[in-house]
This record gives C-alpha cells, sequence and structure tokens, in this order.
C-alpha cells in the first residue's frame, strides 16, 4: 500500500499550489480521501475530504472557499488545488485513506507547504 504527495513547496501569499496524493495497493473507490495538515506545534487537523464512492466533499472552515478537493478513480489519485494561500496555511500536508472498520486506515508521508514572501 502506498499514498504518495506530491506538489508542496514555497509559494507567496496569494498564490496557489496543487497537491497530488497518488494510490496503490488498495480499492481506492472504496476509501474516504482526506488532506490533512500539521504546523509546528499544534495538532494535526483536517482540511477537506472526499468520497471516491458518492463525491461528497466536507472542508474545514478556513480553507472553504480556497480549497478544492477533487479526486479521479481512474488514476487513484486525490488532489487538493489551494488558491489565495495565506502564511496560515504553512504547513506538512498529509494525504488519507479512510474506510470503515475492519479497513485499516492509510497515510502519506507529507509533503511541505510554506507559504511566505
Amino acid at each position: 500500500v502506498q499514498l504518495v504527495e506530491s506538489g508542496g513547496g514555497l509559494v507567496q501569499p496569494g498564490g496557489s499550489l496543487r497537491l497530488s496524493c497518488a494510490a496503490s495497493g488498495f480499492t481506492f473507490s472504496s476509501y474516504v480521501m482526506r488532506w490533512f495538515r500539521q504546523a509546528p506545534g499544534k495538532e494535526r487537523e483536517l482540511v477537506a475530504a472526499i468520497s471516491n464512492a458518492g463525491g461528497g466533499t466536507v472542508y474545514a472552515d478556513s480553507v472553504k472557499g480556497r480549497f478544492t478537493i477533487s479526486g479521479d478513480n481512474a488514476k487513484n489519485t486525490v488532489y487538493l488545488q489551494m488558491n489565495s494561500l495565506m502564511p496560515e496555511d504553512t504547513a506538512i500536508y498529509y494525504c488519507c485513506a479512510w474506510a470503515l472498520k475492519p479497513k485499516p486506515t492509510y497515510w502519506g508521508q507529507g509533503t511541505q507547504v510554506t507559504v511566505s514572501s
């Protein structure tokens, strides 16, 4: 099983990034895909989620209207389009695959996003 994130980097405030999470080794369409982030000294927080089965999405209030989560079941990939980035978006972003028990939860290794001028 693998979740491989990419697309992080350094961007100026107001800029955009698109994160990708390529999944393999499990039935992608059966899972809810989530993006979490963790800033230094803070707890990991849920940013956005999408159901691969129905396409429903949820967002943290702090990113609503700026971030968009999407998935491509044919490519087993989930994306996080991040626009109007702010310094407080700086964090390590993690991809997570979740399903009801007894299915296990899977995590990626994380990708750093830094928003700074």
